[in-house]
């Protein structure tokens, strides 16, 4: 006979009970998120420190970084300034002389034809000093226009806050404006306006303006890197805003009396650019009185460049990642 091994019934790992559990587990389970290539990029750059290229930084830090390039935006407004009558064979005497022409064509259309001299006294430091001044702001203003977008290779090729090319291209105009205040000082004394205490005023004049400038600059190339043909625009609003700033006219001899409506001489006498203007003709011209000044026009000056200065410089940070892309 043959012996026969006893049957023996299947030993089972877990007790149904805890099989069932084990599905009922598994279907309630969420599926893991998937990990994917770009998580694993983004962890290995947190862990080592590294941030996105371009990112916009903070405001504080926005303003340290300009700073720690201030010596780049000086070096590249005076390179800028250098070459930009190189190819002129009377090279940066060009500085001085394109106001002057300029000042000459105004006084002979405005001055003579239409008659703006009379009753204006020292017509001609009068007309020469709102050229000058006015030529400030609108080369400034033409110049941040096109800063971005005019850059493209700089901004795309280099790292570095964006904000640094409009202000070093107002920081070139005020420094052609230095080169042309001599001239315009030797005008002043050519036609007896004699030098006086007042002229020390022009300092803080300008720095309010080019405060407005640099703001408005900011502005513009912010604007001009996002559309670039409002550059062909631009000269045909500094042409009408020129031509409503009192820079060959008198804004005091046309606002007296009752003859325009009160709105338009509160627009003519707080224009930021006839502001500039008519603080540097206080400041330099003897026989301007304080009275043809607008009412508080220090003030007035003050709050255009802060106005326009802190406003500008916030309005291009907010668009700083955007520069040079697309």
């Amino acid at each position: 006979m043959t012996d026969r091994a006893p049957s023996r019934t299947p030993q089972h790992p877990h007790p149904p009970s805890e099989k069932a559990a084990d599905v009922t587990q598994v279907l309630h389970t969420p599926p893991p998120t998937p990990v994917t290539a770009e998580d694993d990029l983004a962890a290995l750059a947190a862990r080592h420190g590294l941030s996105v290229s371009g990112a916009r930084p903070s405001l504080p830090e926005y303003v340290r970084q300009l700073w720690a390039r201030r010596h780049f935006i000086t070096a590249f407004a005076t390179a800028k300034l250098t070459a930009q009558y190189a190819q002129a064979k009377l090279g940066q005497v060009w500085q001085v002389m394109t106001p002057l022409l300029n000042a000459a064509v105004y006084y002979f259309i405005f001055g003579v034809l239409l008659g703006t001299k009379r009753h204006v006294p020292d017509y001609i430091p009068f007309l020469v000093t709102g050229v000058f001044i006015w030529t400030f702001t609108q080369s400034s203003i033409m110049a941040g226009t096109r800063a971005i977008s005019g850059n493209l290779g700089l901004v795309r090729a280099l790292h570095f806050p964006r904000a640094a090319l409009p202000i070093s291209f107002a920081l070139q105009q005020l420094q052609q404006l230095l080169f042309s205040m001599a001239a315009l000082v030797v005008i002043l004394l050519c036609f007896g306006v004699p030098v006086a205490f007042s002229w020390v005023l022009a300092a803080p004049a300008l720095l309010l303006q080019f405060v407005f400038n640099t703001g408005v600059a900011m502005i513009m190339a912010r604007m001009g890197a996002k559309t670039p043909d409002i550059a062909q625009l631009m000269p045909f609003i500094l042409r009408t805003w020129m031509y409503v700033s009192g820079v060959m006219w008198s804004i005091d001899k046309l606002t007296k009396g009752d003859h325009l409506p009160h709105w338009v001489t509160i627009a003519l006498e707080t224009n930021p650019a006839a502001v500039y203007i008519d603080l540097m003709r206080y400041a330099l011209i003897d026989s301007f009185h304080s009275s043809q000044l607008p009412p508080h026009v220090w003030a007035a000056a003050t709050g255009w460049a802060l106005v326009a200065g802190v406003g500008g410089f916030i309005y291009f940070w907010k668009a700083e990642e955007t520069y040079g892309r697309g």
